[in-house]
């Protein structure tokens, strides 16, 4: 069972996702090394109702609307109506009252008879997480760190950071990443690249291991919401 912080590894990658109009309570969905057998799709009830929502792999879900107040949401196989519909064990995870929009990272679960999948969640408010900043999880043993547009990158193992906007503008920045094994004092390079900077965007990026690989991978999921005007 994977969990955030021993998620999985892919290529160095950014991922876009397609414009979202901001609501009220929302949340977006991402199912990280989900095997061929994993579900793509499961429902949504948050105490008050049942949505069939997408459990993407390689960039956000849609923006899905949820229930105010400290909320339990859970993925079931199955819509329900009422909470004594719903079977015991089921993947849950409850979101603060504090919390105004979130991520929910999805992970495969095989042991979960309900829905083979666990659920974490990742404030992701916008007082608490901006547009043009990038959200960084280190989920390896290493010292991550290197040079993110403008920003430095420093990053203890099994931690997350924001960092600030890379760039001024809407541009692209070169990303040189490297990591440090732990006991060691040579830095190893991940990557040296070129990262396309959106000052209307924010970036989740996940450094991790796969495939007990020695070098980490990268990660990079753009969220971009269409804000409403009234």
């Amino acid at each position: 069972m994977l969990k955030l912080a021993t998620l999985f590894g892919l290529i160095i990658l950014t991922v876009p996702a397609f414009a979202q109009k901001v609501s009220p309570r929302t949340c977006r969905i991402l199912f990280l090394e989900a095997p061929a057998s994993a579900p793509q799709k499961l429902f949504l009830f948050d105490g008050v109702s049942s949505q069939e929502v997408d459990l993407p792999r390689m960039n956000f879900s849609q923006v899905y609307d949820i229930a105010a107040g400290n909320t339990r949401v859970l993925l079931l196989s199955a819509p329900v109506t009422k909470l004594e519909e719903i079977p015991a064990g089921a993947p849950e995870v409850t979101i603060p009252e504090s919390i105004g929009d979130c991520y929910l990272i999805v992970s495969s679960n095989p042991a979960n008879k309900i829905a083979p999948v666990s659920i974490q969640v990742v404030n992701a408010s916008a007082s608490q997480f901006k547009n043009g900043q990038m959200l960084w999880f280190n989920l390896t043993h290493n010292n991550i760190g290197g040079q993110i547009g403008s920003q430095a990158l420093r990053l203890s193992p099994s931690s997350r950071e924001i960092i600030d906007a890379p760039a001024s503008t809407t541009t692209s920045y070169v990303a040189k990443i490297g990591y440090m094994i732990s006991g060691e004092t040579i830095v190893r390079p991940i990557c040296e690249t070129q990262w396309q900077h959106n000052q209307d965007s924010r970036m989740v990026v996940f450094v991790f291991n796969q495939n007990h690989n020695a070098t980490p991978r990268v990660m990079g999921f753009s969220d971009f919401r269409i804000e409403d005007k009234k």
